[in-house]
């Protein structure tokens, strides 16, 4: 196993890695919408904070060598259900490779955002 960094996506807010490679797949952490840059969430509704998350995941994919298109596995969890249209506008554009993907509604997100994508890719 092998622990991902990078300074191109938030640092982790716990106790974990930003991801992890485990023989030929990485596993990310749940990204939620930090800016890296500012460590604050600046994005106010769901189209800007995906944007950030999509971002994020970019750079801790690039970070271990991947890319989106490698991407076999999200697992999406929305704040509001009412979302789920706006979301996949924006995650339409980022996961174009269509991997499989659970999205599920959760009552309370760290920092209370309004998304949060883990996934897992092929290295």
């Amino acid at each position: 196993m092998e622990k991902i960094y990078t300074k191109n996506a938030p640092d982790a807010i716990g106790p974990y890695s930003q991801a992890i490679k485990c023989g030929n797949l990485l596993f990310t952490s749940g990204q939620i919408a930090i800016d890296p840059a500012t460590s604050t969430v600046e994005a106010t509704d769901i189209v800007g904070q995906t944007e950030q998350v999509c971002k994020n995941l970019c750079a801790v994919l690039e970070a271990a060598g991947t890319t989106m298109e490698k991407v076999v596995k999200t697992t999406c969890f929305l704040s509001d259900m009412a979302d789920f249209a706006a979301f996949n506008e924006v995650y339409a554009k980022y996961f174009v490779s269509k991997p499989a993907r659970s999205c599920v509604a959760v009552k309370t997100l760290p920092k209370n955002v309004l998304v949060e994508v883990e996934v897992i890719a092929e290295l």
